[in-house]
């Protein structure tokens, strides 16, 4: 399975929404910077990490957040609770590690 977004802009992504507090204007812009495709595999990756959709049904979640935004991408996980972690885990599941991501921003 291959994803149109790189780890490491979904490191970013993570980082940023620890970091919510002081970095919420960062993170929204990030994410409305990011392509269709990009903020679907977003979406689709939070749902895995949440238990929502399973690995294997990563096409379902990527079709399902495509036909159903009807709200702007970061609005949409901001109002998500603990997007970071779903984001890690999701990203977990089907087999990427973060971590390195994570290290090179840092």
């Amino acid at each position: 399975m291959k994803m149109d977004i790189s780890l490491s802009k979904v490191a970013q992504v993570v980082l940023f929404a620890h970091e919510l507090d002081r970095a919420e204007g960062e993170l929204r812009a990030f994410i409305d910077g990011l392509n269709e495709d990009e903020q679907a595999e977003l979406v689709a990756l939070a749902w895995i990490g949440r238990g929502s959709f399973e690995p294997t049904e990563w096409e379902e979640a990527l079709t399902t957040a495509r036909q159903e935004k009807v709200t702007p991408t970061e609005d949409y996980l901001l109002g998500m609770p603990h997007v970071a972690d779903h984001l890690e885990t999701g990203a977990e599941m089907m087999g990427f590690d973060l971590s390195d991501a994570e290290d090179d921003l840092l």
